[in-house]
C-alpha cells in the first residue's frame, strides 16, 4: 500500500474536522485526536474513515415540505432539480409528496444545497 503524502493527509483531516457536526463533544474530541494521528502517519485513511463513521453525525431526515420549499426557492422545476441531484423527476415528486424520503447521497446533497445553494453542485 502506498503511503499518502503529508499534504494530502493534512487536507483530508482538516476538511473532515472543519465541516463536521459531531454526535457529541466527546466524539468531537475523539475525531480530532484521530485526525492528528492521521496527520503524523500513525493511522491510515481507512482507519480515519472508521472514525468519521463513528463520530460524525449523519444528516437528519428532511421533511417533504422543506424539500419542496427548497426547490421553489431555487426557482427550479422538479425535472431540473432532479438533474442537479442525479435523481429522477418522479423520485423528487415522491419526496415532495412524502411517499418516499431521500437517503444516502441524495440526503447529503439536499443538506449541502440547503446550506450552500445549488451553485455548489455546478
Amino acid at each position: 500500500m502506498r503511503k499518502p503524502s503529508p499534504q494530502s493527509v493534512r487536507g483530508i483531516a482538516k476538511k473532515t474536522a472543519s465541516r463536521a457536526r459531531y454526535k457529541s463533544d466527546a466524539f468531537g474530541s475523539i475525531h480530532e485526536s484521530a485526525a492528528a494521528l492521521l496527520r503524523v502517519g500513525a493511522i491510515d485513511k481507512a482507519t480515519m474513515r472508521t472514525f468519521d463513521t463513528a463520530c460524525v453525525e449523519a444528516p437528519k431526515r428532511i421533511p417533504a415540505t422543506r424539500i419542496k420549499a427548497l426547490r421553489e426557492r431555487l426557482h427550479m422545476s422538479q425535472p431540473v432539480f432532479a438533474v442537479h441531484l442525479n435523481a429522477s423527476p418522479s423520485t423528487v415528486a415522491q419526496w415532495e409528496s412524502g411517499a418516499k424520503h431521500p437517503t444516502g447521497m441524495a440526503l447529503k446533497l439536499l443538506d449541502i444545497v440547503e446550506k450552500h445553494g445549488i451553485e455548489i453542485l455546478r
